[in-house]
């Protein structure tokens, strides 16, 4: 495979930017060798800038659940944009995506537009705060919401993928306002509600863990979750960054019938534009600036051109079927990796959730982040190069969620499904 453009690219880049990226995660640190530079995408698939193609199951670490360049976006981008691209103003998108959000989500009575999934979480944890009184969060080891210093304790992503369990310049006074608990431990829950809820300001969850790889709640467990807030008057946060739109038109929280207090979006909304909104009860959201105290605010918030792209995506996934679709496929992706994992003698299973899976070698099931981490990842990283030879990009790490889109089709699945069969025969040593 010819990388000569994508090395030069990378080596000029690893000198003007921190380790060539802007995002730790894309250096491919974690596998090993170089990234590649993308040049354009199309459907399922990623093209690099020395011609080669790939079945991508990253799809822009989420948004693409469509799959990439489909018309019906660009179409909407590119009639927006001849308007202008920024106004600083309110502008009637703003308020289509409003009414689009709250429709499709009930618990959002209200709804804030931000500029990515980081600043929707951190104004998510303002807004507990300011309502409560209280200072102190509750957080969940592996969960990732973001690099604002408060959840850059036990965290995900790229954090748990560099192996730093915690981040150099957060205060350790901030740091000590941030309370961890195990995903899925019901009991550790209880006992630290009965020891300090009434301290407890927000308790913020992935319902589906994505930056862990892809671990699934227990049954029952964010009822219990829901319970315990109740009970305590903390503001339960569901950080559907990831999930939102995906794993059901109204997130996790439709798929398991949980009413959060407040949630954090992203990815989605944006249709690939930069985006994040967060949003929830009346009565909390009435007191962000400027109907409240609470004070947030954002000069690109509420962008037209993302506002235009974000739209025409959940037009394309709001058709009847789409999600059923989706979990099919995800289904036969995962169902056909374990097989051929299986054939080749190698342990390795799967976890899924309509439009997003994890892959973890080593036997299943994955419950928790603990033994999430016992996956043997310097197996993964030879079958992540060993993929991607054969033309398909998984994330690059052992640690982050894959993605499926609408555009994967039995084609790219069956191409899939042949390179591991080939890959799993070279790591099975």
């Amino acid at each position: 495979m010819n990388n000569a453009r994508s090395h030069d690219l990378f080596t000029r880049a690893r000198e003007l930017i921190p380790g060539g990226v802007n995002s730790p995660v894309r250096a491919f640190k974690s596998v090993g060798g170089e990234p590649f530079f993308a040049q354009r995408a199309l459907g399922a698939h990623i093209f690099d800038v020395d011609g080669n193609a790939y079945v991508d199951y990253v799809g822009s670490w989420g948004p693409m659940i469509a799959g990439h360049a489909r018309p019906e976006v660009l179409d909407a981008v590119a009639r927006t944009m001849r308007d202008g691209l920024s106004f600083g103003v309110p502008n009637a998108l703003e308020v289509t995506m409003a009414e689009a959000i709250t429709t499709i989500v009930p618990s959002c009575e209200m709804v804030r537009m931000v500029n990515s999934g980081t600043e929707a979480t951190l104004s998510a944890i303002r807004v507990a705060r300011g309502a409560t009184g209280r200072t102190r969060i509750v957080k969940f080891e592996g969960c990732y919401h973001g690099h604002g210093d408060s959840f850059l304790v036990k965290a995900g992503s790229g954090v748990m993928t560099l192996g730093l369990p915690n981040s150099p310049g957060v205060p350790a006074a901030l740091a000590d306002l941030t309370l961890t608990l195990p995903y899925n431990d019901f009991d550790a829950a209880t006992r630290l509600f009965d020891e300090v809820g009434g301290d407890i300001a927000g308790l913020i969850i992935e319902p589906i863990v994505g930056n862990a790889n892809c671990i699934l709640p227990r049954d029952g467990y964010l009822q219990h979750l829901r319970a315990l807030c109740t009970r305590h008057g903390t503001v339960l946060i569901f950080d559907e960054v990831m999930t939102g739109f995906r794993v059901a038109l109204g997130g996790a929280q439709a798929l398991y019938g949980i009413t959060p207090d407040l949630s954090t979006f992203g990815k989605i909304i944006g249709g690939g534009m930069p985006v994040g909104a967060y949003g929830g009860r009346r009565d909390l959201m009435s007191q962000v600036a400027p109907s409240g105290p609470i004070y947030q605010a954002g000069t690109l918030s509420g962008n037209p051109v993302a506002m235009a792209a974000g739209l025409a995506t959940l037009d394309l996934i709001r058709v009847p079927g789409f999600h059923d679709a989706l979990e099919r496929s995800t289904h036969a992706l995962c169902d056909g990796l374990e097989a051929a994992a299986r054939e080749a003698g190698v342990a390795f299973s799967t976890t899924r959730a309509p439009g997003m899976f994890g892959l973890y070698f080593r036997e299943g099931p994955v419950e928790t982040f603990e033994q999430a981490k016992q996956s043997d990842t310097a197996r993964f990283n030879r079958f992540f190069h060993a993929m991607l030879e054969r033309g398909v990009y998984l994330a690059p790490s052992a640690f982050e969620a894959g993605f499926m889109s609408s555009a994967h089709g039995e084609a790219e699945i069956a191409h899939t499904l042949e390179a591991a069969r080939q890959s799993f025969a070279l790591v099975r040593g």
